[in-house]
């Protein structure tokens, strides 16, 4: 059982990331930690992991936990049986095999004599073929690293397990890997995912915000459910709220009115009957007392209102404020932009696809390409956007323009700050204010215009990058989104949704999100 009472953290420079959250996780059961980017969710599963000291509070964890971070690259430098915590057994199961017998050896060793055995079988649990324990993580893709790092799941069999966006770099055979053994696995489990169908096998959800945690007791479809119940009860109350604001400031409107035409009526009479002039200031100042206290008493109703109304707007998602509000492109639809036949690529001698490609992507298409890690995606794409070139086979281009997003926003100059990089796409002639009310519809603030893009999340640099194309003065024939969904928020994925549906032209998608791609109309697909 973990039991977390009262935690705080700041950061180094003092700000504080959160404060005063008290939660605990049963033994045995999953649960889920979301919530919008810089929230503090990973910050919190390290603190968890012991990787973090506390500002204040206390975690009080009955099993060790096993940590998979989300940034796996700091592993690069280990090899496989280091990562995993399992060289010096190995090292001295060889030893020993090799006639070396020491009692530093045999000390090592543990009396785990089939740890070499129980590594073969947690490989193989998560389909990880030719992996020499003696090899460098850095030779390894991204889902190699994580099937890695999960098959130590297996390998160790932890009562209490941490993670953190398993699912970023898994494809999607990978992916239905970890569900099945979510779904099976009787150990606690607290992870922070965007992946709505792995959120869907958890048993409840925690909500991180500025307010601290919320629970939601069941998984991403009840949560779903209990929140649109919670944004339409806020949007009811924005409207009720606005109304009684309205009448409130009409009654204070009437009732000034009223109460002067009663002093201006008072005045009238203290002149035709010879009130003497002390008197008729007392009057008026009491008058003028009476008006202000009057004024005090209905400002103070609005005021209470308003309040409540920039309440209930901040807590208001601002999803329908993100539009792609491109011209149409000026192809026609249906018209052949790329053409392949018996189209393949060579690396080392070895043919990239099993099965040469035959395929053609037209004006209006909406497509998928999907593949495992390593089947070739992003080089077809390298093909289809002519930066690439096929050794095999025939391909024919169209002339079209496109925007390509990939995984890393490498499109974005990031030394320039927020600001800079949409003026980078600006080729009509909006001034600077217009770029700056496009900036705050896609939520940049004023506060962010100067924030350089090196210190952006992932969620911030797609949502800068759709600013961008919304900047752009011409609408791109094609699309092409490249893993779009990594590193995002669930708030975030669904602003990138509603901003796609804007856009009506060619859009490609390399996606291992099934929810996201159904979201988004893709109805044809290349299959690697």
């Amino acid at each position: 059982m973990l039991i977390a009472q009262q935690l705080s953290y700041n950061h180094i420079n003092k700000e504080t990331l959160f404060n005063d959250l008290s939660f605990s996780i049963h033994k045995g059961v999953k649960v889920a930690l979301i919530g919008q980017n810089g929230t503090g969710k990973s910050t919190l599963l390290k603190l968890i992991a012991g990787e973090l000291n506390l500002s204040s509070g206390i975690i009080f964890n009955e099993f060790q936990p096993y940590f998979i971070p989300q940034l796996i690259g700091q592993f690069d430098h280990l090899t496989v049986k280091e990562v995993l915590k399992i060289d010096h057994k190995l090292d001295a199961l060889k030893s020993i095999q090799e006639g070396v017998v020491t009692e530093e050896a045999l000390l090592a060793l543990d009396d785990d004599w089939s740890i070499d055995e129980r590594f073969e079988d947690a490989l193989k649990r998560w389909h990880l073929r030719d992996i020499d324990p003696d090899q460098k993580m850095n030779m390894l893709s991204g889902g190699q690293k994580t099937r890695v790092l999960l098959a130590g799941i297996t390998l160790h069999q932890p009562e209490f397990i941490l993670l953190d966006e398993p699912s970023n770099h898994l494809d999607i055979s990978g992916r239905s890997l970890l569900y099945e053994f979510i779904q099976q696995t009787s150990a606690t489990i607290l992870l922070v995912s965007h992946d709505r169908n792995l959120l869907n096998y958890v048993d409840m959800i925690f909500e991180l915000d500025q307010r601290g945690i919320t629970l939601y007791g069941g998984n991403y479809h009840f949560y779903s459910a209990q929140k649109e119940i919670e944004t339409t009860s806020i949007e009811q109350s924005i409207r009720n709220k606005e109304k009684s604001l309205r009448k409130a400031r009409e009654v204070a409107r009437e009732a000034t009115e009223r109460q002067q035409k009663l002093d201006a009526r008072g005045k009238n009479k203290q002149i035709k009957s010879g009130v003497a002039r002390i008197s008729m200031n007392t009057l008026r100042n009491k008058a003028e007392q009476s008006s202000s206290k009057l004024k005090g008493v209905h400002a103070e109703k609005t005021d209470h209102l308003m309040q409540d109304l920039l309440h209930l707007r901040t807590n208001q998602i601002n999803i329908g404020k993100m539009k792609l509000a491109f011209e149409k492109s000026d192809l026609h639809s249906g018209k052949i932009l790329v053409s392949a036949h018996q189209l393949n690529h060579t690396y080392d001698k070895e043919r990239l696809w099993k099965n040469d490609l035959d395929f053609q992507i037209k004006s209006g298409d909406r497509m998928a390409i999907k593949g495992d890690n390593g089947s070739g995606k992003t080089t077809l794409i390298g093909m289809i956007i002519g930066t690439n070139t096929p050794t095999s086979g025939i391909l024919e281009r169209s002339n079209f323009n496109y925007v390509y997003i990939d995984q890393n926003y490498s499109a974005m100059n990031t030394p320039l700050n927020v600001y800079e990089q949409t003026q980078t796409f600006n080729d009509g002639t909006l001034m600077e204010h217009d770029i700056k009310i496009r900036l705050n519809r896609f939520l940049f603030s004023k506060e962010d215009w100067d924030k350089p893009c090196t210190a952006l999340s992932g969620g911030e640099k797609m949502k800068l990058m759709l600013c961008c194309l919304n900047i752009s003065n011409h609408a791109p024939d094609m699309i092409i989104l490249d893993e779009p969904t990594n590193n995002l928020d669930i708030h975030s994925l669904e602003m990138l949704t509603s901003a796609i549906n804007e856009y009506h032209g060619t859009l490609i998608v390399v996606s291992h999100d099934g929810i996201f791609a159904g979201a988004v109309g893709l109805d044809k697909e290349i299959v690697l």
